[in-house]
Protein backbone atom coordinates (compact mmCIF):
# COMPACT_ATOMS: atom_id res chain seq x y z
CA UNK A 1 0.00 0.00 0.00
CA UNK A 2 1.48 3.56 -0.67
CA UNK A 3 1.44 6.08 1.59
CA UNK A 4 -0.91 8.18 0.05
CA UNK A 5 -3.28 5.80 -0.08
CA UNK A 6 -2.26 4.39 3.76
CA UNK A 7 -2.57 8.05 4.63
CA UNK A 8 -6.20 7.78 2.89
CA UNK A 9 -7.05 4.91 4.89
CA UNK A 10 -6.21 6.44 8.36
CA UNK A 11 -8.42 9.32 7.50
CA UNK A 12 -11.41 7.50 6.30
CA UNK A 13 -10.93 4.85 9.29
CA UNK A 14 -11.37 7.72 11.72
CA UNK A 15 -13.94 9.28 10.49
CA UNK A 16 -16.03 5.65 10.14
CA UNK A 17 -15.30 5.74 13.88
CA UNK A 18 -16.30 9.29 14.84
CA UNK A 19 -19.48 8.88 13.16
CA UNK A 20 -20.38 5.77 15.02
CA UNK A 21 -18.97 7.10 18.34
CA UNK A 22 -21.08 9.86 17.72
CA UNK A 23 -24.34 7.82 16.93
CA UNK A 24 -23.49 5.82 20.15
CA UNK A 25 -23.18 8.93 22.34
CA UNK A 26 -26.45 9.98 21.02
CA UNK A 27 -27.62 6.62 21.82
CA UNK A 28 -26.17 6.61 25.31
CA UNK A 29 -28.35 10.28 25.69
CA UNK A 30 -31.63 8.41 24.18
CA UNK A 31 -30.98 5.48 27.18
CA UNK A 32 -30.73 8.08 30.08
CA UNK A 33 -33.69 10.25 29.33
CA UNK A 34 -35.32 9.95 31.96
CA UNK A 35 -32.61 9.96 33.98
CA UNK A 36 -33.00 13.99 34.98
CA UNK A 37 -36.83 13.56 34.20
CA UNK A 38 -37.90 10.91 36.70
CA UNK A 39 -40.10 13.00 38.90
CA UNK A 40 -41.59 14.84 35.97
CA UNK A 41 -42.24 11.47 34.30
CA UNK A 42 -43.98 10.10 37.35
CA UNK A 43 -46.33 13.17 37.22
CA UNK A 44 -47.77 12.65 33.67
CA UNK A 45 -48.28 9.31 33.93
CA UNK A 46 -48.74 8.75 37.52
CA UNK A 47 -46.49 6.19 38.13
CA UNK A 48 -45.41 4.95 41.35
CA UNK A 49 -42.18 3.81 41.91
CA UNK A 50 -42.67 0.25 40.67
CA UNK A 51 -44.40 1.60 37.71
CA UNK A 52 -41.89 4.58 36.93
CA UNK A 53 -38.76 1.52 37.62
CA UNK A 54 -40.85 -0.82 34.69
CA UNK A 55 -39.81 2.20 32.16
CA UNK A 56 -36.26 1.06 32.58
CA UNK A 57 -36.41 -2.60 32.97
CA UNK A 58 -37.99 -3.05 29.88
CA UNK A 59 -36.08 -0.80 27.86
CA UNK A 60 -32.72 -2.90 29.55
CA UNK A 61 -34.75 -5.85 29.08
CA UNK A 62 -35.04 -5.94 25.41
CA UNK A 63 -31.47 -4.18 25.32
CA UNK A 64 -30.37 -7.05 27.09
CA UNK A 65 -32.44 -9.59 25.25
CA UNK A 66 -31.45 -7.96 21.51
CA UNK A 67 -27.27 -8.69 22.41
CA UNK A 68 -27.13 -12.05 21.44
CA UNK A 69 -29.43 -11.60 18.24
CA UNK A 70 -27.85 -8.47 17.39
CA UNK A 71 -24.05 -10.35 17.38
CA UNK A 72 -25.32 -12.75 15.49
CA UNK A 73 -26.32 -10.30 12.71
CA UNK A 74 -23.13 -8.21 13.00
CA UNK A 75 -21.55 -11.47 12.38
CA UNK A 76 -23.76 -12.43 9.28
CA UNK A 77 -24.22 -8.46 7.98
CA UNK A 78 -21.75 -6.30 9.46
CA UNK A 79 -22.26 -3.02 11.10
CA UNK A 80 -23.18 -0.56 8.66
CA UNK A 81 -26.91 -2.05 8.20
CA UNK A 82 -27.60 -3.00 11.61
CA UNK A 83 -26.23 0.75 13.41
CA UNK A 84 -28.81 2.24 10.77
CA UNK A 85 -31.46 0.13 11.94
CA UNK A 86 -30.70 1.02 15.37
CA UNK A 87 -30.68 4.64 15.20
CA UNK A 88 -33.74 4.45 13.07
CA UNK A 89 -35.99 2.71 16.03
CA UNK A 90 -34.63 5.07 18.68
CA UNK A 91 -35.98 7.67 16.11
CA UNK A 92 -39.38 5.93 16.11
CA UNK A 93 -38.88 5.05 19.85
CA UNK A 94 -38.02 8.62 21.54
CA UNK A 95 -41.04 10.05 19.07
CA UNK A 96 -43.99 7.82 20.20
CA UNK A 97 -42.23 8.73 23.89
CA UNK A 98 -43.08 12.40 23.18
CA UNK A 99 -46.30 11.83 21.93
CA UNK A 100 -47.37 9.24 24.36
CA UNK A 101 -50.75 9.51 25.72
CA UNK A 102 -50.48 7.19 28.96
CA UNK A 103 -48.40 4.84 30.91
CA UNK A 104 -48.73 1.82 28.51
CA UNK A 105 -47.35 3.74 25.16
CA UNK A 106 -44.54 5.33 27.24
CA UNK A 107 -43.41 2.28 28.22
CA UNK A 108 -43.72 0.46 25.04
CA UNK A 109 -41.75 3.33 23.61
CA UNK A 110 -38.88 3.32 25.98
CA UNK A 111 -38.91 -0.98 24.80
CA UNK A 112 -38.47 0.00 21.06
CA UNK A 113 -35.89 2.78 22.34
CA UNK A 114 -33.61 -0.38 23.71
CA UNK A 115 -34.84 -2.40 20.85
CA UNK A 116 -32.38 0.58 18.88
CA UNK A 117 -30.06 0.95 21.42
CA UNK A 118 -28.92 -2.57 21.66
CA UNK A 119 -27.45 -2.13 17.69
CA UNK A 120 -25.36 0.96 18.16
CA UNK A 121 -22.32 -0.06 20.83
CA UNK A 122 -21.70 -3.42 19.73
CA UNK A 123 -21.88 -2.23 15.65
CA UNK A 124 -19.21 0.28 17.13
CA UNK A 125 -17.27 -2.28 18.03
CA UNK A 126 -17.20 -4.24 15.29
CA UNK A 127 -16.03 -0.87 13.90
CA UNK A 128 -13.02 -1.22 15.59
CA UNK A 129 -12.27 -4.77 15.55
CA UNK A 130 -12.91 -4.63 11.34
CA UNK A 131 -10.54 -1.23 10.51
CA UNK A 132 -8.41 -0.88 13.81
CA UNK A 133 -4.89 -2.66 14.55
CA UNK A 134 -5.57 -5.73 17.45
CA UNK A 135 -3.02 -4.10 19.51
CA UNK A 136 -4.49 -0.39 19.66
CA UNK A 137 -8.45 -2.26 20.57
CA UNK A 138 -8.41 -1.97 24.54
CA UNK A 139 -7.45 1.59 24.29
CA UNK A 140 -10.71 2.10 21.85
CA UNK A 141 -12.80 0.47 22.93
CA UNK A 142 -11.94 2.56 25.91
CA UNK A 143 -12.26 5.33 24.31
CA UNK A 144 -15.61 5.06 23.07
CA UNK A 145 -16.73 4.20 26.14
CA UNK A 146 -15.47 7.43 27.72
CA UNK A 147 -16.74 9.17 25.00
CA UNK A 148 -20.20 7.70 24.91
CA UNK A 149 -20.78 8.61 28.96
CA UNK A 150 -20.88 11.97 27.34
CA UNK A 151 -24.33 11.43 26.57
CA UNK A 152 -25.43 11.10 29.91
CA UNK A 153 -23.97 14.43 30.58
CA UNK A 154 -26.53 15.75 27.73
CA UNK A 155 -29.57 13.92 29.44
CA UNK A 156 -28.60 15.38 32.74
CA UNK A 157 -28.32 18.67 31.81
CA UNK A 158 -29.61 20.12 28.26
CA UNK A 159 -32.09 17.61 28.13
CA UNK A 160 -33.72 18.62 31.46
CA UNK A 161 -33.77 21.86 31.20
CA UNK A 162 -35.12 21.78 27.57
CA UNK A 163 -37.76 20.07 28.64
CA UNK A 164 -38.46 22.79 31.67
CA UNK A 165 -37.94 25.46 29.20
CA UNK A 166 -40.70 24.25 26.55
CA UNK A 167 -42.52 21.00 27.06
CA UNK A 168 -42.34 17.55 27.17
CA UNK A 169 -43.16 16.75 23.54
CA UNK A 170 -40.42 19.37 22.77
CA UNK A 171 -37.72 17.38 24.31
CA UNK A 172 -38.37 13.96 23.50
CA UNK A 173 -39.18 15.06 19.85
CA UNK A 174 -35.62 16.63 19.57
CA UNK A 175 -34.30 13.77 20.59
CA UNK A 176 -36.27 11.97 17.69
CA UNK A 177 -35.26 14.16 15.33
CA UNK A 178 -31.68 13.59 16.03
CA UNK A 179 -31.55 10.27 15.71
CA UNK A 180 -33.35 10.28 12.48
CA UNK A 181 -30.51 12.57 11.28
CA UNK A 182 -27.69 9.64 12.47
CA UNK A 183 -29.69 6.77 10.73
CA UNK A 184 -29.10 8.93 7.34
CA UNK A 185 -25.67 10.34 8.68
CA UNK A 186 -24.51 6.20 9.60
CA UNK A 187 -25.91 4.69 6.65
CA UNK A 188 -23.49 6.97 4.62
CA UNK A 189 -20.73 7.36 6.30
CA UNK A 190 -20.00 4.13 7.83
CA UNK A 191 -18.54 0.59 5.68
CA UNK A 192 -18.65 -2.22 7.46
CA UNK A 193 -14.28 -3.45 6.46
CA UNK A 194 -11.89 -1.41 4.98
CA UNK A 195 -11.81 -1.85 0.60
CA UNK A 196 -8.95 -3.52 0.02
CA UNK A 197 -10.23 -6.32 2.21
CA UNK A 198 -13.33 -8.72 0.74
CA UNK A 199 -13.83 -11.00 3.74
CA UNK A 200 -13.01 -11.04 7.45
CA UNK A 201 -10.03 -13.33 8.17
CA UNK A 202 -10.46 -15.49 11.41
CA UNK A 203 -7.64 -16.83 13.88
CA UNK A 204 -8.61 -19.50 16.22
CA UNK A 205 -7.17 -18.72 19.34
CA UNK A 206 -7.09 -22.17 20.64
CA UNK A 207 -5.48 -23.80 17.54
CA UNK A 208 -4.17 -21.17 15.57
CA UNK A 209 -5.71 -21.98 12.33
CA UNK A 210 -6.70 -19.53 9.71
CA UNK A 211 -10.59 -19.26 8.31
CA UNK A 212 -12.36 -17.12 5.85
CA UNK A 213 -15.32 -16.22 7.43
CA UNK A 214 -18.63 -17.08 5.42
CA UNK A 215 -21.87 -15.42 6.02
CA UNK A 216 -23.64 -19.31 5.77
CA UNK A 217 -21.56 -19.85 9.13
CA UNK A 218 -23.97 -22.22 11.38
CA UNK A 219 -24.69 -19.44 14.09
CA UNK A 220 -26.51 -21.61 16.17
CA UNK A 221 -22.82 -23.15 16.89
CA UNK A 222 -21.29 -19.91 17.02
CA UNK A 223 -22.98 -18.95 19.95
CA UNK A 224 -22.79 -22.12 21.45
CA UNK A 225 -19.34 -22.35 20.82
CA UNK A 226 -18.81 -18.64 22.17
CA UNK A 227 -20.39 -19.71 26.08
CA UNK A 228 -18.13 -23.05 25.90
CA UNK A 229 -15.51 -21.44 26.46
CA UNK A 230 -14.79 -19.38 29.81
CA UNK A 231 -13.30 -16.58 28.83
CA UNK A 232 -16.42 -15.52 27.41
CA UNK A 233 -18.27 -16.41 30.44
CA UNK A 234 -15.60 -14.66 32.62
CA UNK A 235 -16.25 -11.55 30.12
CA UNK A 236 -20.46 -11.78 30.72
CA UNK A 237 -20.02 -12.02 34.79
CA UNK A 238 -17.02 -9.24 34.76
CA UNK A 239 -20.01 -7.14 32.60
CA UNK A 240 -22.39 -8.44 35.01
CA UNK A 241 -20.95 -7.21 38.31
CA UNK A 242 -19.04 -3.91 37.71
CA UNK A 243 -21.99 -1.20 36.04
CA UNK A 244 -25.40 -2.14 37.44
CA UNK A 245 -25.08 -0.07 40.18
CA UNK A 246 -23.95 3.33 38.04
CA UNK A 247 -26.87 2.63 35.54
CA UNK A 248 -29.25 2.28 37.81
CA UNK A 249 -27.68 5.08 39.28
CA UNK A 250 -27.71 7.40 36.68
CA UNK A 251 -31.12 5.87 34.91
CA UNK A 252 -33.14 5.98 37.25
CA UNK A 253 -32.99 6.22 41.05
CA UNK A 254 -29.61 9.21 41.74
CA UNK A 255 -31.94 12.30 41.21
CA UNK A 256 -34.93 11.04 43.38
CA UNK A 257 -32.22 9.11 46.38
CA UNK A 258 -30.44 12.55 46.20
CA UNK A 259 -33.00 15.43 46.48
CA UNK A 260 -36.03 13.25 48.14
CA UNK A 261 -33.77 11.16 50.25
CA UNK A 262 -30.63 13.56 50.81
CA UNK A 263 -32.63 16.77 51.08
CA UNK A 264 -30.24 17.90 47.85
CA UNK A 265 -31.02 20.81 45.66
CA UNK A 266 -31.48 20.02 42.08
CA UNK A 267 -28.25 21.78 41.28
CA UNK A 268 -26.49 19.89 43.76
CA UNK A 269 -27.86 16.49 42.13
CA UNK A 270 -26.52 17.64 39.19
CA UNK A 271 -23.53 18.32 39.91
CA UNK A 272 -22.83 14.23 42.04
CA UNK A 273 -24.21 12.96 38.82
CA UNK A 274 -21.87 14.77 36.29
CA UNK A 275 -18.98 14.08 38.32
CA UNK A 276 -19.87 10.76 37.89
CA UNK A 277 -19.74 11.17 34.23
CA UNK A 278 -16.44 13.18 34.25
CA UNK A 279 -14.80 10.66 36.94
CA UNK A 280 -15.54 7.41 34.35
CA UNK A 281 -14.45 9.61 31.50
CA UNK A 282 -11.07 10.24 33.23
CA UNK A 283 -11.06 6.78 34.27
CA UNK A 284 -11.16 5.11 31.27
CA UNK A 285 -8.07 5.76 29.67
CA UNK A 286 -5.91 4.54 32.72
CA UNK A 287 -8.14 0.90 32.84
CA UNK A 288 -7.42 1.07 29.16
CA UNK A 289 -3.61 0.92 29.33
CA UNK A 290 -3.74 -0.82 32.50
CA UNK A 291 -5.76 -3.65 30.63
CA UNK A 292 -3.53 -3.71 27.78
CA UNK A 293 -0.38 -3.92 29.68
CA UNK A 294 -1.77 -6.53 31.96
CA UNK A 295 -4.22 -9.19 29.73
CA UNK A 296 -3.47 -11.83 32.26
CA UNK A 297 -4.14 -9.76 35.44
CA UNK A 298 -7.61 -7.98 34.86
CA UNK A 299 -9.25 -9.65 36.96
CA UNK A 300 -7.59 -9.38 40.36
CA UNK A 301 -6.03 -6.00 39.50
CA UNK A 302 -8.83 -3.98 37.96
CA UNK A 303 -12.38 -5.88 37.49
CA UNK A 304 -12.42 -6.89 41.46
CA UNK A 305 -11.03 -4.01 43.14
CA UNK A 306 -13.78 -2.03 41.03
CA UNK A 307 -16.26 -3.96 42.68
CA UNK A 308 -14.78 -3.59 46.04
CA UNK A 309 -14.87 -0.04 46.03
CA UNK A 310 -18.68 0.31 44.89
CA UNK A 311 -20.04 -1.81 47.08
CA UNK A 312 -18.06 -0.46 50.31
CA UNK A 313 -18.93 3.46 49.23
CA UNK A 314 -22.42 2.46 49.26
CA UNK A 315 -22.08 0.59 52.55
CA UNK A 316 -20.74 3.31 53.70
CA UNK A 317 -23.71 5.49 52.59
CA UNK A 318 -25.99 3.45 53.90
CA UNK A 319 -25.12 3.18 57.32
CA UNK A 320 -24.20 6.67 57.84
CA UNK A 321 -26.13 8.13 60.52
CA UNK A 322 -28.75 10.73 58.72
CA UNK A 323 -28.00 12.93 55.19
CA UNK A 324 -24.49 11.96 54.25
CA UNK A 325 -22.13 14.79 53.90
CA UNK A 326 -21.76 16.66 50.14
CA UNK A 327 -18.18 15.21 49.92
CA UNK A 328 -19.06 11.60 50.96
CA UNK A 329 -21.94 11.51 48.20
CA UNK A 330 -18.70 12.77 45.62
CA UNK A 331 -17.20 9.88 46.80
CA UNK A 332 -20.51 7.83 46.33
CA UNK A 333 -19.91 9.39 42.60
CA UNK A 334 -16.39 8.74 41.96
CA UNK A 335 -16.26 4.98 43.41
CA UNK A 336 -19.81 4.51 40.83
CA UNK A 337 -17.77 5.91 38.54
CA UNK A 338 -15.58 3.25 38.13
CA UNK A 339 -17.99 0.83 36.91
CA UNK A 340 -17.90 1.54 33.34
CA UNK A 341 -14.84 1.92 32.54
CA UNK A 342 -14.01 -1.98 34.61
CA UNK A 343 -17.18 -3.16 32.32
CA UNK A 344 -14.95 -2.35 29.09
CA UNK A 345 -12.63 -4.97 30.08
CA UNK A 346 -14.92 -7.66 29.73
CA UNK A 347 -14.66 -6.76 25.93
CA UNK A 348 -11.21 -7.55 25.96
CA UNK A 349 -11.88 -10.71 27.69
CA UNK A 350 -14.16 -11.43 24.79
CA UNK A 351 -12.13 -10.32 21.65
CA UNK A 352 -9.04 -11.92 23.42
CA UNK A 353 -10.60 -15.56 24.12
CA UNK A 354 -12.84 -15.68 20.63
CA UNK A 355 -11.90 -16.14 16.57
CA UNK A 356 -13.57 -13.11 14.48
CA UNK A 357 -16.18 -15.00 13.00
CA UNK A 358 -17.87 -15.11 16.21
CA UNK A 359 -16.89 -11.74 17.96
CA UNK A 360 -19.83 -10.04 17.75
CA UNK A 361 -22.00 -13.10 19.10
CA UNK A 362 -19.42 -13.60 21.88
CA UNK A 363 -19.58 -9.21 22.35
CA UNK A 364 -23.13 -9.60 22.71
CA UNK A 365 -23.11 -12.57 25.13
CA UNK A 366 -21.01 -10.13 27.43
CA UNK A 367 -23.10 -7.35 26.68
CA UNK A 368 -26.11 -8.74 28.28
CA UNK A 369 -24.47 -8.99 31.57
CA UNK A 370 -24.72 -5.79 32.50
CA UNK A 371 -27.82 -4.61 31.08
CA UNK A 372 -29.67 -7.94 32.90
CA UNK A 373 -27.95 -7.07 36.43
CA UNK A 374 -28.66 -3.51 36.01
CA UNK A 375 -32.21 -4.26 34.99
CA UNK A 376 -32.87 -5.92 38.22
CA UNK A 377 -31.16 -3.86 40.31
CA UNK A 378 -33.42 -1.20 39.21
CA UNK A 379 -36.86 -2.84 39.41
CA UNK A 380 -35.36 -4.60 42.79
CA UNK A 381 -34.82 -1.19 44.36
CA UNK A 382 -38.27 0.45 42.67
CA UNK A 383 -39.80 -3.02 44.69
CA UNK A 384 -38.27 -2.22 47.80
CA UNK A 385 -39.42 1.21 47.69
CA UNK A 386 -42.78 0.20 47.17
CA UNK A 387 -43.33 -2.58 50.25
CA UNK A 388 -42.14 0.03 52.72
CA UNK A 389 -45.08 2.20 51.34
CA UNK A 390 -42.63 4.63 49.64
CA UNK A 391 -43.48 4.39 46.10
CA UNK A 392 -44.38 7.91 44.83
CA UNK A 393 -41.91 11.41 45.19
CA UNK A 394 -44.52 12.18 48.07
CA UNK A 395 -43.62 9.64 49.85
CA UNK A 396 -39.76 8.86 49.21
CA UNK A 397 -37.70 9.07 52.63
CA UNK A 398 -33.93 8.35 53.52
CA UNK A 399 -34.22 5.49 55.58
CA UNK A 400 -36.54 3.56 52.41
CA UNK A 401 -34.15 4.66 49.95
CA UNK A 402 -31.31 2.77 52.36
CA UNK A 403 -33.27 -0.44 52.59
CA UNK A 404 -33.69 -0.32 48.83
CA UNK A 405 -30.45 0.17 48.02
CA UNK A 406 -28.93 -2.88 49.81
CA UNK A 407 -30.90 -4.96 47.34
CA UNK A 408 -27.51 -4.78 44.93
CA UNK A 409 -25.42 -6.77 47.71
CA UNK A 410 -26.38 -10.08 46.66
CA UNK A 411 -26.34 -9.10 42.70
CA UNK A 412 -21.92 -8.17 44.00
CA UNK A 413 -21.77 -11.55 45.83
CA UNK A 414 -23.00 -13.64 42.88
CA UNK A 415 -20.59 -11.75 40.74
CA UNK A 416 -17.55 -11.90 42.20
CA UNK A 417 -17.82 -15.72 42.96
CA UNK A 418 -18.61 -16.84 39.39
CA UNK A 419 -15.62 -14.48 38.30
CA UNK A 420 -12.88 -15.93 40.75
CA UNK A 421 -14.35 -19.86 39.04
CA UNK A 422 -14.70 -18.61 35.36
CA UNK A 423 -11.02 -16.67 35.92
CA UNK A 424 -9.30 -19.92 37.14
CA UNK A 425 -11.15 -22.04 34.56
CA UNK A 426 -10.39 -19.40 31.71
CA UNK A 427 -6.33 -19.14 32.94
CA UNK A 428 -6.81 -23.78 33.31
CA UNK A 429 -7.44 -23.28 29.56
CA UNK A 430 -4.42 -20.48 28.69
CA UNK A 431 -2.03 -23.58 30.62
CA UNK A 432 -1.34 -20.77 33.20
CA UNK A 433 -2.71 -23.16 35.94
CA UNK A 434 -2.55 -26.94 36.11
CA UNK A 435 -6.43 -28.16 36.43
CA UNK A 436 -7.12 -29.55 40.01
CA UNK A 437 -7.17 -33.09 40.55
CA UNK A 438 -10.22 -34.75 41.26
CA UNK A 439 -10.66 -37.68 43.89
Amino acid sequence: MTTASTRTRQWRMWIIWGIAVAGYVLSVTNRTSLSAVGVDASDRFHADASTLAMFAVLQLGVYGAMQIPVGVMLDRFGARPIITIGMGLMAIGQLVMALSPNVGVAIAARMLLGAGDAAVFPSVLRVIATWFPAQRAPLMVQSTGIVGQGGQILAILPIAALLHATSWEVAFGSLAGLSALFTVLVFAVIRNHPPEVDADVSVDTDTGAIRVVKSSADLRQSIGEAWSHPGTRLAFWSHFTTPFAGTAFVMLWGFPFLIAGEGRTAGEASLITTIFVVVGMCIGPIMGALSSRNPTRRSHLLVLPAVAVQMVAWLVVIAWPGPAPLWLLIGLAVALAMGGPASMIAFDHARTHNPSHRLSTATGITNVGGFLSALVAIFLIGLALDLQGAGTPATYSLDAFRIAFLTQVPLWMIGIFFIVLERRRTRVRMGLHTPRRRP
